[in-house]
């Protein structure tokens, strides 16, 4: 700096990143409270107004939280990893890139949401959380993630390189 100050490290690169591995009873926990936040917008917006439909611009904007910092800007990240999860037991440790391959698609979807809300299409927008509410129900209740299971398949098929996962070599992601 032309004063001669040096620029105090604020851990940028401390906050920027996804965690590898994951506690996968976090990752269903926050599953849950994402099923739990889509179905009570849905249905808030079926039953009393249509303008609840905005609660989805917060869940599109914890997506994109957790796409770029894992749960360290997330609320719900925070409070699945370091209140709920820890109540159920011993960590169970998953890849990390497949998970934010899922947080990734939900973002998208999520953002979809909102934008076709912001364009006049409430149908859209339900229609897409009802996409949120069944993939998020699929991992939070049966730990099937429909975003790791795509993953896999790109792996598989060659789209995602071997190098950006070795940690998946151990899940059953790709078929022998």
């Amino acid at each position: 700096m032309a004063d001669g100050l040096v620029a105090p490290d604020v851990g940028f690169h401390k906050i920027i990143g996804f965690p590898n591995p994951v506690n996968e009873k976090a990752a269903r926990t926050v599953a849950g409270g994402v099923l739990l936040l889509s179905s009570l917008t849905l249905v808030l917006s079926l039953t009393a107004s249509p303008a609840w439909l905005w609660l989805t611009a917060p869940i599109s904007l914890g997506f994109l939280a957790r796409v770029l910092t894992g749960p360290r800007l997330s609320p719900l990240g925070r409070l699945a990893t370091k209140v709920v999860a820890p109540h159920l037991g011993a960590p169970k440790p998953v890849a990390g890139p497949p998970k934010r391959f899922a947080q990734g698609i939900g973002t998208v979807v999520t953002a979809t949401a909102v934008i076709s809300l912001g364009v006049g299409h409430p149908g859209a927008t339900r229609v897409l959380l009802g996409l949120m509410i069944t993939a998020a129900g699929l991992e939070s209740i049966f730990a099937f993630c429909v975003g790791c299971k795509i993953f896999g398949g790109l792996m598989r098929l060659g789209v995602i390189p071997e190098k950006t996962c070795e940690a998946c070599n151990h899940l059953s992601l790709r078929t022998a």
